[in-house]
């Protein structure tokens, strides 16, 4: 996929990896293991370096599942046979896939495809480098220093391509080599000479290797509901404070209305994306509650109403699974 898009890794690509162990010399350690598991895990997906805070959870599923370790310190130390090791192995991949099916990362995939597209046509790069131009010329002085190159890249950001500078070093050393540095100043056709062979050479670059970007965006699948779904004492509980929430309400459609308010109010930590989050989370709610109006009463009974709670948080889970929902984390 092209950086002009986004990847969603779910631990799908973990799911379909048959890891083996390298050719060890004797017993291995539980850290140097680690360092292999990560390795591998990470080979998988782009290169991409795992989030110390997932790596962290998975550990920790494999550590409670084990009958052998009793917490983090424990398994660094220990020492490990062959066997052993590959059961581990094998183990805590998993519990990677499983802690990236929970929360999914996403990524763009900067591989110098969008660089080049725009690049190729003359017209679109005569717009991207005006604008650009324009954008850094805040006094409007009509030209700029040749060190204002580095702020053009930053302009142009993942959207358009360009990684991080803290991500891909060797953007620097393109400058350098180019001569983007310095207050000597450069109006906009200038600029615009300058600026194509080092988008130029950072597209090849790229090409050569990837650079790939997480996003500070959650992804909302349905996958936590579920969870809770299948826990009859977290069901339970949500179920009793709606039902307490509700109570002093008779009129059925005033008492769906209330649930819909408690839901948006506190779905974040049920597994329902925030309400102010955007556009697409609205059309979720009216989704859900437009078909379970007639499907059944809500008063009644507490099992009637216990089953029409869970009846709305199944439709949840299911148009979240079917269409996930983005939130950015920075907004």
């Amino acid at each position: 996929m092209s950086e002009t898009g986004l990847t969603v890794l779910d631990g799908t690509h973990l799911r379909s990896l048959n890891p083996a162990l390298p050719e060890l010399n004797g017993a291995v350690s539980g850290s140097h293991l680690l360092e292999i598991a990560d390795s591998k895990a990470s080979s998988s997906i782009f290169g991409l370096s795992l989030p110390q805070n997932l790596k962290a959870s998975a550990l920790s599923r494999v550590i409670a599942g084990s009958d052998d370790q009793d917490d983090d310190v424990t398994f660094r130390q220990e020492e490990f046979g062959k066997d052993k090791a590959s059961k581990f192995l094998s183990n805590y991949i998993s519990a990677i896939a499983d802690e990236m099916k929970d929360d999914p990362l996403v990524v763009s995939i900067l591989d110098g495809n969008t660089l080049k597209m725009f690049m190729e046509d003359e017209d679109d790069y005569a717009m991207v480098a005006e604008n650009l131009f324009t954008d850094i010329d805040i006094e409007d002085k009509g030209k700029i220093c040749k060190s204002e190159i580095r702020n053009a890249l930053v302009h142009m950001g993942v959207e358009m391509g360009i990684p991080p500078f803290s991500e891909f070093p060797m953007l620097n050393d393109i400058l350098k080599k180019h001569g983007a540095e310095g207050e000597e100043e450069l109006g906009q056709a200038q600029f615009a000479e300058l600026l194509q062979p080092i988008l130029q050479e950072t597209a090849d670059a790229l090409s050569e290797k990837h650079v790939v970007v997480i996003h500070n965006i959650k992804v909302v699948n349905g996958s936590k509901l579920r969870k809770l779904l299948a826990d009859e004492k977290q069901l339970n509980d949500v179920i009793e404070r709606l039902s307490l929430e509700t109570k002093s309400e008779k009129d059925e459609l005033h008492k769906t209305k209330l649930i819909r308010s408690y839901l948006e109010k506190h779905g974040g930590d049920l597994g329902l994306p925030p309400s102010e989050s955007n556009e697409a989370v609205i059309l979720l709610y009216n989704a859900v509650f437009s078909e379970i109006e007639n499907e059944k009463s809500v008063a009644g009974a507490d099992e009637e109403f216990r089953e029409f709670v869970k009846g709305i948080l199944e439709k949840f889970a299911e148009q979240l699974e079917g269409n996930p929902i983005f939130c950015d984390l920075e907004n």
